[in-house]
């Protein structure tokens, strides 16, 4: 919580608070007029009531000047809705520019919902139909990617992708995507025969007989992708509304109203704004149908995964993909910046916008087609399973700018793959449309760098001893499976818009993503964050309210 966030939520306590003072005060007084009628010509009497209008003044004058700075405070240029890796790249890149913006997220943090499970790819930009905003914005953020990583101190590696082609397939569909990559601008595209293929990747299935080979295509962490883009973002300035849903939007003569609920406190309140910028995700849809008769419709696509532990993260280098269908690209093999290897996803609509949950057929699918493309694949070590959902909007392309009926309302929509390699075009391209329609102008204090967490393991042994000599936390090992230190979970909690939750110092850290998924270091985290933070233990939960571990106490011991 930043300054201004605890300067409103005491302006509302401090409100609360006087009017029931006040309410005690003019109670009691009215019961002491009552009582000493026959004294109210008292000069002593007198003087009380004298103060007691006085202090009412006084309140309502407080009351009045506390309401007005609330309000300006809830007043905006840009409102953001949704902080996945889609609004955060969008508000880092409207921090540039002299104005006032805020994102409003529903979830306890941020990246946690499409943005959080992915498959973790920066395509290329070869499947995409030429001339679509996804060939567009694909290509122009996978040649951002590079600085972006640097910037924001991001994992980020160009490990290369591999389109296979097996002997019941036609190969023609290869060279169908490379002259489709060509014209989106794709650099270095070739096709591979088995002889090339086997030595750059000898655990391709018996039947791949050749494969489209694209050297720009890579790998990053979704999470600090996500994370660096809102990090920065704050840094410069974006105030974030976490934990709060967006119940009505309004649309005004000056802009928009934002009527929204903080699920932490319990308190609604109106926020206004000249501009929405609609980033939410599946939610797209029902955001922009608000207030826009041209209406959107969003389909839920779920995908599921399966992460095999680190020692098989080697299998393959590159990212194994199939030849695509209408439903995606199919079910890929691929390592990750972490060293994992990751295997999915499954692509099924559902209607539910919740559906997160895996399922036997669906993991079943994922072990049946990935033998496809790479044999033998280890899936005896699979560590975790998990499932994530796509927003694909009908069009089946990206569907971003001014809605041509809502002046002031900015589309996000629609961001399924290529999403995650397109966030860095998309942050720029709907900042560039915001500066324009209020006509803002540069920072020049804007800083474009984010520092991420340390990992010790980056350190020579004689760097990393003084580091424990300078900071003993950095020597205690907290997950034993990551090897992730007290240290690293404490900048965790610190850093702007730090981990308020088991999942959000996983993200962060790693910390619970080995082979034991946090059977073991969870409460060690837990007591880490209810001193840290602080936070009573019994709110501390996995994913934010409503996710709490600790629901009552079965004994009590008394100190000896």
């Amino acid at each position: 919580m930043d300054g201004t966030d605890h300067y409103r939520d005491l302006s509302i306590k401090c409100e609360l608070n006087i009017f029931t003072l006040y309410r005690k005060r003019i109670d009691s007084s009215e019961k002491c007029a009552r009582i000493k009628k026959k004294r109210i010509l008292d000069t002593r009497d007198l003087s009380k009531v004298d103060k007691t209008a006085e202090s009412r003044f006084i309140c309502f004058a407080f009351l009045f000047i506390m309401r007005i700075k609330r309000r300006e405070m809830n007043m905006f240029d840009v409102v953001i809705i949704g902080a996945g890796v889609t609004g955060s790249a969008i508000a880092r890149e409207i921090s540039r520019y002299k104005l006032k913006a805020c994102v409003i997220e529903k979830e306890e943090d941020v990246c946690n919902e499409t943005s959080k499970a992915n498959s973790a790819i920066i395509h290329a930009g070869f499947d995409a139909v030429p001339g679509t905003m996804k060939a567009k914005l694909n290509v122009m953020g996978n040649a951002m990617m590079d600085r972006i990583a640097e910037e924001l101190d991001i994992p980020f590696k160009r490990n290369g992708s591999l389109v296979v082609c097996t002997k019941e397939q036609d190969p023609e569909g290869l060279q169908v995507l490379m002259e489709r990559g060509k014209k989106n601008g794709v650099p270095g595209l070739q096709i591979l025969d088995r002889e090339a293929l086997i030595e750059k990747e000898p655990n391709l299935a018996d039947d791949v007989t050749c494969a489209l080979w694209a050297p720009t295509g890579g790998i990053v962490c979704p999470f600090h992708m996500t994370m660096g883009y809102a990090e920065n973002a704050y840094e410069n300035g974006v105030r974030f509304f976490l934990n709060t849903k967006v119940e009505k939007l309004e649309k005004t003569g000056e802009g928009f109203k934002v009527q929204v609920h903080h699920a932490d406190t319990g308190v609604d309140e109106t926020i206004e704004t000249k501009l929405i910028v609609n980033a939410a995700g599946v939610y797209a849809d029902e955001i922009n149908n608000q207030l826009s008769d041209r209406k959107l419709h969003i389909t839920a696509r779920k995908g599921e995964y399966m992460l095999l532990d680190k020692t098989v993260g080697d299998y393959v280098k590159s990212t194994i993909f199939q030849l695509p269908s209408k439903m995606g690209k199919g079910v890929l093999v691929t390592p990750t910046v972490h060293g994992n290897l990751l295997v999915g996803p499954t692509a099924v609509n559902v209607e539910d916008k919740g559906a997160v949950n895996t399922t036997m057929d669906g993991l079943d699918q994922i072990a049946r087609v990935s033998s496809h493309s790479v044999k033998n694949v280890p899936l005896r070590q699979v560590i975790t399973s998990f499932a994530g959902l796509r927003a694909h909007e009908d069009g089946d392309d990206f569907v971003i700018g001014e809605s041509a009926d809502v002046k002031g309302l900015i589309n996000a929509a629609g961001i399924e793959s290529p999403g995650l390699s397109s966030a860095p075009a998309i942050g720029v391209t709907v900042a560039e449309l915001v500066r324009d329609l209020l006509n803002a102008e540069e920072k020049s204090d804007f800083n474009p760098v984010r520092h991420g967490i340390l990992d010790p393991d980056t350190l020579s042994l004689e760097e990393r001893n003084q580091l424990i000599k300078e900071n003993p936390a950095y020597g205690n090992i907290i997950c034993r499976c990551e090897m992730i230190t007290e240290g690293e979970i404490l900048d965790a909690i610190h850093r702007p818009l730090g981990a308020r939750s088991l999942d959000g110092v996983k993200r962060r850290t790693r910390a619970g993503m080995g082979r034991c998924q946090s059977g073991f270091c969870s409460p060690k985290v837990m007591e880490i964050l209810e001193r840290e933070v602080p936070m009573p233990v019994d709110q501390i939960g996995k994913n934010g309210v409503g996710s709490e571990f600790i629901v009552g106490e079965n004994k009590e011991l008394e100190d000896e």
